[in-house]
């Protein structure tokens, strides 16, 4: 009889770096081949993509976050870095596209698609990385690691990239979210993702003949990550100063949804003029209590109030009239012909215009245009943008106020050192402005409320998110929605008393520090996979072993 290899005649998935005793090499040769569960690799990280999507609001379902983690690890299992980065893209537009499907509502498919692939790039990248990690001894903790440097790379790049779709935004309804006061969203990311790796392992040794313990020690992953953040909501810090201070939240709405609800000059301002009115009645009254603060969305004032004599009389009018400072959203000319600024301004009802905040990441190719000329062959919207917003600078602290308010404006709350900023400088107080008109009524406006409602807990502050159309929040600094405003496109105003806190959380004293530390582990484990496989090829024939012995028994 011909003698036969065991490789032609029982194909083997690859064998894990790391472990290349002889006894892990007879556990890789009794798993199921390669080729069969290669059939289902594609989809299952298809699917997981999906679940990952549907993990974020609107659907909210969060488990299925550390689900996608699982899936895909399990499909990248024992794979070539080449195979695992095109798993990782197939991962990446399963998830990507649905998504930021917002993004496309009104400015059409290209620019939606051209995100969606762009971010997907990273999850290629991300896929070749967990085949050499996963090769390691504690895969769950290098699949962890690895997650988090994904997450640093693409929200840094490129244009200074964009942060959504982080594990952790999807879990502002999970127990997992208390980890964000330890070390803020990629510390929370880390957890999500230990716990998918740690479930991946549980289902790799399913039908393997694997040590005990390696099974035993992933179930017991899975149990201590809730339990131990359930601990950590138990000992939030909670501090409060014994202040209270009584806020309003004023959500004006727009004349039209879309890219068109500014073609009406000051329309939007005399809409938050109307239910800024309509507040200082209400107080008036004896309705309401009277506000110490009052906070406007993003783009609240359509024109520049500062040039527009007619807009900053209205402003003032209406701020005397509640007699309280207004947090105001502007945007704002210069400081050249061709750009602006967006702004939010602190109105006092004595001294008029104050302090300001200039929003520091505008938005590329949507409020700013880089490499235009590419942009507009691409897509028309892209010649909509006819003026480039220029960055602020700064730590996002407010004074001038009854508090020291930290500001970030729209997407920046996705930004952890935006976010983290203001805090560590002294804020008491969080403000979100932000405009969702231009995205109707998709899922943007609840991935956004979810990621406020994590600040809070990440910096123990309250947190006022304020939206032209909704939806607008007050939320406490356990995450909490006091209030909440209902139907998109309508008018709200919102008030409530809060506590204000000086302390500050890990998360804030430690900034990005954690993030590196993770990233750089992530880093390391792949460095050592590789290096492990280059020694594993360089040994002589004659130290393998159980590889002899298994074709002797095959060609037998």
């Amino acid at each position: 009889m011909p003698a036969v290899s065991a490789a032609e005649s029982h194909p083997v998935a690859p064998l894990r770096l790391g472990d290349t005793g002889p006894m892990h090499r007879r556990w890789r040769l009794a798993q199921r081949p390669a080729p069969v569960r290669s059939r289902w690799a594609a989809i299952v990280a298809v699917l997981a993509g999906l679940g990952a999507a549907a993990a974020y609001p609107r659907l909210g379902i969060w488990p299925l976050a550390i689900v996608s983690v699982a899936g895909l690890s399990w499909a990248v299992d024992g794979r070539r870095a080449r195979t695992g980065g095109w798993l990782g893209l197939c991962y990446g537009l399963a998830f990507f596209v649905p998504l930021l499907h917002w993004t496309g509502v009104y400015v059409g498919a290209a620019p939606w698609l051209i995100l969606a692939v762009g971010e997907a790039a990273f999850m290629a990248g991300l896929g070749a990385v967990l085949t050499l990690v996963q090769r390691l001894p504690a895969a769950p903790l290098w699949i962890g690691c690895a997650w988090v440097l994904e997450e640093a790379l693409r929200d840094r790049l490129p244009f200074g990239g964009f942060p959504w779709g982080r594990l952790a935004f999807s879990q502002a309804n999970s127990p997992l979210r208390w980890y964000i006061i330890e070390g803020g969203a990629p510390v929370l990311t880390f957890f999500v993702a230990l716990a998918g790796g740690a479930l991946a392992s549980v289902v790799l040794c399913i039908g393997a003949p694997l040590p005990r313990w390696r099974l035993a020690g992933a179930v017991a992953l899975l149990i201590a990550v809730p339990m131990v953040a359930e601990l950590l909501g138990i000992l939030a810090p909670v501090s409060p100063t014994g202040n209270r201070l009584q806020v309003a939240v004023v959500q004006g709405s727009v004349p039209d949804r879309g890219l068109a609800f500014e073609d009406r000059a000051q329309q939007v301002l005399d809409n938050h003029i109307h239910e800024t009115m309509k507040l200082a009645a209400e107080v008036r009254s004896g309705k309401l209590a009277r506000p110490d603060l009052v906070v406007w969305p993003e783009n609240a004032s359509d024109v520049d109030p500062l040039a527009d004599k007619q807009a900053g009389a209205k402003i003032t009018r209406a701020v005397r009239a509640i007699n309280a400072p207004v947090l105001v959203g502007a945007i704002l000319n210069g400081p050249g012909p061709d750009h602006r600024r967006n702004a939010g301004i602190l109105w006092s009802p004595t001294s008029g215009p104050g302090a300001e905040y200039i929003k520091r990441h505008p938005v590329p190719f949507a409020e700013y245009m880089p490499l235009r000329s590419i942009a507009e062959k691409i897509s028309s919207a892209a010649k909509l943008v006819t003026q480039d917003m220029v960055a602020g600078t700064g730590n996002g602290l407010l004074r001038g106020g009854p508090v020291p308010i930290g500001d970030v404006i729209c997407f920046e709350v996705a930004y952890d050192d935006l976010v983290q900023s203001s805090a560590g400088a002294g804020a008491q107080l969080l403000v979100v402005q932000t405009n969702n008109a231009t995205f109707g009524h998709t899922a943007e406006t609840y991935q956004q409320l979810a990621m406020s409602r994590l600040r809070a807990i990440e910096t123990g502050r309250t947190v006022l998110q304020v939206s032209t159309t909704g939806a607008s929040a007050i939320i406490d600094p356990r995450g909490h929605l006091i209030a909440q405003s209902g139907a998109l496109f309508e008018p709200a105003i919102l008030t409530a008393s809060i506590d204000l806190e000086t302390a500050q959380t890990d998360a804030v004293r430690w900034g990005a520090v954690p993030e590196w530390v993770l990233a750089g582990l992530a880093i390391a484990a792949a460095a050592a996979s590789v290096a492990l496989s280059v020694a594993a090829q360089r040994r002589p024939p004659s130290t393998n072993t159980s590889t002899s012995a298994a074709n002797e028994m095959v060609t037998s």
